[in-house]
């Protein structure tokens, strides 16, 4: 079993910052990408950002440079901190890992942008 525990969604005005967290545990042991996607109404689910276990990035274009990712490997936990917030950015986001050839998700933690 694989638990995925996400935090630090909410709402924010155009401009402002969140930071997500997404902790780790159960059996995840071999577990190798960590990463944030979001999906907003009506649309496919889009990775936001991926970090390897050796800490590479890579990010959407459009939030390049306005969201950093980031792990705490003996805390088996993923962060996105996100600054310069868009209303685009609305969405739900999912923290997601990889263990071998699977991929394991969280429930999903709402993202609004607005004034």
């Amino acid at each position: 079993q694989v638990q995925l525990v996400e935090s630090g969604g909410g709402l924010v005005q155009p401009g402002g910052s969140l930071r997500l967290s997404c902790a780790a545990s159960g059996r995840i042991f071999g577990m190798d990408t960590m990463g944030w996607y979001r999906q907003a109404p009506g649309m496919e689910r889009e990775l936001v950002a991926a970090i390897s276990v050796g800490g590479s990035t890579r990010y959407k274009d459009s939030v390049k440079g306005r969201f950093t990712i980031s792990r705490d490997n003996a805390k088996s936990t993923v962060y996105l901190q996100m600054m310069s917030l868009k209303p685009e950015d609305t969405a739900v986001y999912y923290c997601n890992i990889r263990i071998g050839p699977r991929d394991y998700w969280g429930q999903g933690t709402q993202v609004t942008v607005s004034s």
